[in-house]
């Protein structure tokens, strides 16, 4: 008996997308089988460039919270699979026909597939920053949307690792909303959840507001049953706000990821730049050298990946030079100017070597 071909349909809550909405569809077009659009309360063309590419374009009433938005564009879904896409995505080009076979693969009894989302590339393309999401999932499985900002979707069962990349593109400035969303919730005495704290505690670091961001990230520290990679990044964001009012509390909170999981290389370099930062080389380099030889770990979480792949190599590049140990350090720049050939740093060190070659 032939097995059914599974279609997929693809939705997304927009809002003021006018400026990227059309580079999205046109990169998933040919992939999908089905595109919903859920319109927010967009006051610029966003709607009539919707109209030229979906099947149903459709209003929803913005009551902030994104897990209501997204739950609705879901629920209007008629295909075998929904997935899901923001208006600043796209699909690559080299990605589709790995999408094609994806597709194939598809046999109504996967409930979800999670893909690479690169969130971050430098000039020659090479990805900086990358967390993996359940980007598919079953229809029938009845999966909901969690959470009124950083939304998540609540999955189970049978799985694809797919390696097909999601790319996000963003085009606008960071904006207050989600922070603001957060104070809503606040002021009418709204429970947060441990995920809702994290990402609170986030959201006023990045608006510059870090003597309230530490109250919540210790606050998220001692609950109990925090996610892994949440723990892992409260710690780092802890190191960072410190780094101005408590030097000590810098160190304290990057061994502290320790705690959590093997070391990290997100961890490691920066513990290796708070002791070049205070002229201690020879511990940079222990830091730094440990960073090659760990193993990237396979999780949801993000990953930057720079400090996994060249970053290192920089830095150990300045330690040994600063060490007089110029093999080494020319050794570094080498395998840096292989990876990222077009990098400030890189192309400095080029000069600086080809001058000591010279001389």
């Amino acid at each position: 008996m032939l097995r059914k071909h599974q279609e997929i349909s693809l939705c997304m809550i927009v809002r003021d997308e006018e400026e990227v909405l059309e580079r999205c569809l046109r990169s998933v077009r040919e992939v999908v089988d089905e595109i919903i659009i859920v319109d927010t309360g967009s006051v610029d063309g966003t709607r009539e460039i919707a109209v030229k590419f979906a099947d149903k374009v459709l209003d929803f009433k913005w009551v902030n919270d994104f897990a209501a938005a997204r739950n609705f564009s879901f629920a209007q879904a008629t295909k075998d699979y929904i997935m899901w896409l923001d208006a600043d995505d796209v699909l690559q080009e080299t990605d589709k026909d790995t999408f094609r076979k994806l597709k194939e693969e598809l046999d109504g009894e996967v409930n979800r597939v999670t893909m690479p989302y690169h969130l971050g590339e430098d000039s020659n393309g090479n990805v900086t920053y990358s967390l993996k999401r359940n980007r598919i999932v079953r229809r029938e499985a009845g999966f909901k949307w969690i959470g009124k900002v950083h939304e998540y979707l609540d999955v189970f069962g049978e799985a694809i690792e797919s390696d097909v990349a999601i790319t996000h593109k963003k085009e606008k400035s960071y904006t207050t909303r989600n922070l603001e969303i957060y104070m809503s919730m606040q002021e009418n005495g709204e429970p947060f959840s441990l995920r809702d704290t994290i990402y609170f505690a986030n959201e006023l670091m990045y608006n510059d507001r870090k003597e309230e961001a530490v109250y919540y990230f210790e606050q998220f520290l001692l609950m109990d049953g925090g996610w892994v990679e949440d723990s892992i990044m409260a710690c780092l964001h802890l190191s960072r706000c410190y780094k101005d009012r408590d030097n000590s509390k810098v160190l304290q909170y990057l061994f502290k990821t320790f705690e959590y999981d093997k070391p990290r290389a997100e961890a490691c370099s920066e513990i290796g730049r708070y002791f070049i930062e205070h002229g201690e080389m020879q511990l940079a380099v222990f830091w730094l050298e440990m960073i090659i030889g760990l193993e990237k770990p396979d999780t949801m979480g993000s990953i930057n990946e720079a400090v996994w792949s060249w970053m290192p190599h920089i830095d150990l590049c300045y330690c040994y030079d600063q060490l007089g140990q110029w093999e080494k350090a020319y050794e570094h720049h080498v395998k840096a100017l292989s990876i990222v050939p077009d990098h400030p740093s890189v192309l400095f060190n080029e000069k600086y070597f080809k001058t000591r070659i010279n001389q």
